[in-house]
């Protein structure tokens, strides 16, 4: 008989049984004597249950790992399904065929492998710059941004294949889950979605081995001993998370980082550069134009070989619990103190202190998954509005892990040295009027002394 707890295996147990009797059950009737119907009904009650939640064909988020290996194998395996497998390029810096032929040697007949470089950076990683936004003060959101992209090419490989369910390898403990759900949800909301991690028992390493084994998937030595760092990356960012990483007062091992040489072991002399900003975006390196990846990927290397971009944090996970993470941003950290120092003589005080108000909540929606949210949306808005006189040029200089601003200019500069110089303004500047400025300023707080006898 099915295993109750894992209803939809029932369809496995169902073909192992005669046509007739296949039919009967599925019906309700019995060639049984009367006294078998309350069974019969119990396996037609299960069946109808079963049929509600088929599954025919799921669009699988694929990196041809062990653990999406698995889950492929999985998704065959309990909901009898077709799998499309979709591997996403963005700029992480893996050979992507592998993953091709690790599907097709699982018999998987769709197979997706998409470029998404250029539409990552410029149609998320540069909006969410334009917020100046950080996660608790110090997260860039490399892994929060990418999220949303994946869900919904996902959702448009479901549309085009006439799949009815989407699937990815987020645990039940992380943020990921959350935000590739609400995108899908958000793109289409009556998708069926299989998350694996909460589904199965394969809770462990070893569990994970074994049925890789069991099931003739190849399990490369790596995996085999203690679990390696738990490792994302992309255009943006890399992180590393698990292993030592657990013990918040551990100092990472040095070999664990990827994208960038140590503060100490960074050249002894500054690297300057210039970056060029159009409308809030970044344009052209030393007057070099280039596409949005192709500018990440250069400031990755200029910040990467500066020893730029490293943090350590232990961040509030929007499923309620404090994580320990540790990150390489180069590129992001030299490009966010860059898109500051152009707004800083752009965009009128106002504006600026607005933004600065309204930024951790950008940030926050980001960092849950709600960036197809109406509200993120209306916050981009407003962003995108400030960004309009955005435009210009901030050089820098790069040095042992610091980003120093040494320049900036722009043919809409709000910095006038006529009016801020410590010279004669010529008459530009009344420094009497700053008398009345004053007082106006320090009436509330004369009422206040008085009346409270401070």
């Amino acid at each position: 008989m099915p295993n109750m707890n894992q209803p939809l295996t029932y369809f496995s147990w169902l073909r192992t049984l005669p046509a007739a009797t296949q039919r009967n059950v599925l019906s309700g009737t019995s060639l049984a004597p009367r006294r078998a119907s309350r069974p019969v009904a119990a396996s037609r009650r299960l069946a109808l249950s079963c049929t509600a939640n088929k599954v025919n064909k799921v669009v699988l988020a694929y990196s041809g790992g062990l653990d999406t290996s698995i889950i492929l194998k999985w998704l065959k395996e309990v909901y009898d399904c077709e799998v499309v497998t979709f591997t996403a390029d963005l700029g992480q810096g893996e050979e992507l065929e592998p993953a091709r032929r690790k599907a097709e040697a699982a018999g998987v007949k769709e197979i997706y492998i998409d470029d998404l470089r250029e539409e990552f950076v410029r149609d998320y990683v540069f909006p969410m710059f334009r917020a100046n936004s950080t996660y608790e003060g110090v997260y860039l959101l490399g892994t929060s941004i990418a999220r949303p992209l994946i869900a919904k090419r996902q959702i448009e490989i479901a549309k085009e294949v006439g799949a009815d369910a989407v699937s990815h390898g987020a645990t039940g403990k992380g943020n990921d889950q959350v935000r590739f759900e609400l995108g899908y949800y958000a793109l289409k909301p009556d998708i069926k979605v299989i998350a694996p991690w909460r589904e199965w028992d394969l809770n462990s390493r070893t569990k994970l081995i074994s049925y890789a084994e069991t099931h003739g998937l190849e399990v490369p030595e790596g995996k085999r001993g203690e679990p390696p760092f738990s490792m994302d990356a992309n255009l943006l960012h890399i992180s590393y998370e698990g292993n030592a990483l657990e013990d918040p007062w551990a100092e990472p091992s040095e070999s664990m980082f990827t994208r960038s040489v140590s503060p100490e072991q960074a050249p002894d002399t500054p690297t300057y550069v210039e970056i060029e900003f159009e409308k809030g975006d970044p344009v052209a390196i030393d007057g070099v134009a280039m596409t949005p990846a192709t500018l990440l990927a250069k400031l990755n290397q200029l910040g990467g070989d500066n020893g730029i971009g490293r943090a350590d944090i232990v961040e509030s996970r929007f499923v309620g619990m404090k994580s320990r993470g540790v990150y390489e941003t180069p590129g992001g950290t030299v490009l966010m103190a860059a898109h500051r120092a152009i707004e800083s003589i752009c965009l009128d005080r106002s504006e600026m202190h607005l933004k600065d108000d309204i930024m951790p909540k950008y940030s926050e929606l980001v960092y849950n998954g709600f960036w197809f949210s109406p509200e993120r949306v209306a916050l981009q808005a407003l962003v995108d509005k400030t960004q309009e006189y955005c435009t210009g040029t901030v050089r820098m200089k790069l040095y042992k892990g610091n980003v120093i601003i040494v320049g900036r200019k722009a043919p809409t500069s709000l910095y006038d040295s006529k009016i801020s110089s410590f010279e004669d303004d010529g008459g530009a500047y009344d420094q009497k009027d700053a008398a009345g400025f004053i007082k106006l300023q320090a009436l509330r707080l004369r009422t206040l002394a008085r009346n409270r006898n401070y």
